[in-house]
């Protein structure tokens, strides 16, 4: 038995194919037998030949030669090593070929037993028909453009929504605003949907989040108080020494029909945290959900029943 070390790593696919007879009188092998060496594994650093014939030829030595079909191919045994395909190979056929198909399943990335799990999710495999535009836009750009014009006219209502909210702008006053413990009164055109007050206790909820991190803190404004014809640069040592702004707490969204409020604890003076949820919600009365005032500050609101709180009266209560 032969036992060869090679000492550089082998190429992912090596063949060998015997154009002529083998030179010192071996004329036992025949010139159209193509030796193949598939490296399955960079870890394999030994290669076992198993005898398939044996010939008492070459300066009287014995060699155990395997000899090994074109259809044939060298795979890894379980201790690394490589044995003959067909003679006592350890793994069948059957199991390299489920190997492959996972490997292209996966398209070239990680097996199902790495960390990486499935093929990656394509948007357009739900949707065949735009696929097949993107498809074509490389043989024929016109036509693939004519068919998604085509597309966004039959589509038009479900890809861009009328807006549902109201043109007249939304209202902003104060009474006795005091950061620390007030609450922000809203007052809408109708009754709030489930969607409606879903959308308005997310906003909140953002809001706050932004707030107690500090992202509205108007004591570090560096890039929107730069000019704009300068190159934008950023004083790190600067904003790290800045007297930090909280959000302190808040309270859950109270709603009666069509009237809602938030108690809010913002802990300083940061008007930039008013103006950030002014912005907001003028966008959403705009575009989704029409809002007739928002009132900052006061302890009474028109129409507001303290003593009303049962859900039957039109009253609940929302986690913010």
């Amino acid at each position: 038995m032969i036992v060869l070390h090679p000492f550089a790593s082998l190429p992912s696919c090596t063949t060998i194919t015997c154009s002529k007879p083998f030179s010192h009188d071996n004329h036992f092998v025949p010139s159209s037998i193509v030796l193949r060496l598939v490296k399955k594994n960079a870890r394999t650093k030994t290669f076992l030949c198993s005898a398939s014939s044996l010939r008492d030829d070459l300066n009287g030595q014995d060699f155990s030669i395997d000899i090994i079909n074109k259809d044939q191919e060298l795979v890894d045994d379980e201790d690394g090593g490589v044995l003959a395909g067909g003679m006592s190979t350890r793994r069948e056929a059957k199991d390299i070929d489920e190997e492959v198909q996972e490997y292209e399943d996966n398209d070239g990335g990680y097996s199902s037993r790495g960390p990486y799990t499935g093929r990656p999710e394509k948007d357009y495999d739900r949707d065949p028909e735009f696929g097949n535009i993107l498809g074509g836009f490389l043989e024929d750009p016109q036509a693939s453009q004519s068919k998604l014009e085509e597309r966004l006219r039959k589509k038009r209502n479900k890809i861009l929504h009328t807006k549902t909210g109201s043109g007249k702008p939304m209202t902003v006053s104060f009474n006795k605003f005091d950061f620390s413990n007030s609450y922000i009164w809203f007052e809408f055109y109708n009754i709030l949907l489930a969607k409606d007050v879903s959308l308005i206790c997310d906003t909140i909820r953002a809001w706050h989040i932004i707030g107690r991190l500090g992202g509205c803190n108007s004591m570090n404004m560096q890039l929107s108080q730069s000019p704009m014809e300068a190159k934008p640069s950023y004083d790190y040592i600067q904003g790290a020494n800045v007297e930090p702004s909280t959000f302190y707490n808040i309270g859950d969204l109270e709603v009666q029909e069509n009237l809602a409020r938030i108690w809010v604890d913002i802990g300083t003076v940061e008007p930039l945290l008013l103006d950030v949820l002014i912005n907001a919600l003028t966008q959403i009365s705009s575009d989704f959900v029409g809002i007739k005032q928002v009132m900052f500050g006061g302890a009474e609101f028109e129409n507001w029943k303290e003593d009303l709180k049962s859900e039957d009266s039109g009253y609940g209560v929302h986690k913010i």
